[in-house]
């Protein structure tokens, strides 16, 4: 038998459920339910300018994600385990600052749901890393990191995965050192390299190739600024990774990291 229209009008118009988010530290390790989070004493409405999924301003009921994370230190390291495979390796450090740039954990309240990010797809809920003041950071796009259901304490990117480590006899401060680092912040939350990453989200970026090895010229460096001006389909989700994000300094080092690993395959 068919659902009648009224019982479909009555689903559609239910708010959206309770979520759970689990926090899993070395010493702790605790699950939150939505109410809990809205009642903590911490919780205070926030107003995000410019917000990076909504592409507009935002108010949201919010947490200090550092009054989330007790005796965490700011040379430990953290992944945001998003609903759709997205996991963002995030350092400790900026997550725990209480001035300037200052993360904080969204909560969608069910009586209260976000807007959808776009037509037919979900809200950002049920919790979104936000940040104010993220330009005194600085805080890139991949440091927001919405659907969340958990975040955990692990160890650094080199620790876990040493396939996506560059030539150990480069120095500490070598430029592919540095697109290393810059690669762990901007890429790594989608992609893997050499099969290493936690990832589900996009292509593994050595293995079968490079995008070094089929991207001539300065083409790769202009899909990573804005990937649908290269390729356009209804389905893609690598973000454009603008000037006031990834600096043309920057991308170079980025780049240079990819080239360098291209002589560094390695079969998951």
């Amino acid at each position: 038998m068919k659902p009648s229209l009224a019982f479909l009008a009555l689903l559609l118009a239910l708010p959206a459920s309770a979520a759970q988010l689990t926090i899993e530290l070395d010493h702790a390790s605790r699950t939150w339910q939505t109410a809990e989070l809205l009642k903590l004493p911490e919780a205070q409405t926030v107003q995000i300018v410019d917000d990076v999924s909504y592409k507009r301003n935002m108010t949201y009921r919010a947490v200090p994600l550092a009054a989330l994370l007790p005796g965490l230190k700011p040379e430990n390291h953290l992944q945001a385990v998003a609903l759709d495979g997205f996991a963002a390796e995030l350092t400790a450090a900026p997550l725990l600052q209480k001035s300037g740039a200052r993360a904080w954990l969204a909560v969608e309240d069910p009586a209260h749901p976000w807007p959808a990010l776009a037509d037919g797809k979900p809200s950002a809920g049920p919790f979104y890393l936000v940040w104010t003041d993220p330009q005194a950071g600085p805080i890139s796009p991949e440091q927001w990191p919405f659907q969340v259901s958990a975040i955990k304490q692990l160890k650094t990117v080199a620790e876990r995965f040493p396939a996506l480590l560059p030539d150990p006899k480069l120095a500490a401060d070598d430029p592919v050192n540095q697109g290393f680092a810059l690669f762990q912040k901007n890429c790594l939350a989608c992609h893997r390299l050499n099969g290493g990453g936690d990832a589900q989200v996009g292509p593994d970026l050595n293995i079968p190739y490079n995008p070094t090895e089929y991207f001539s010229g300065d083409f790769l460096k202009r899909y990573i600024r804005d990937p649908q001006s290269l390729r356009r389909w209804p389905q893609a989700k690598m973000p454009a990774f603008a000037v006031s994000v990834l600096p043309d300094n920057e991308l170079a080092l980025l780049v240079g990291y990819l080239k360098h690993m291209a002589g560094r395959k390695q079969q998951p």
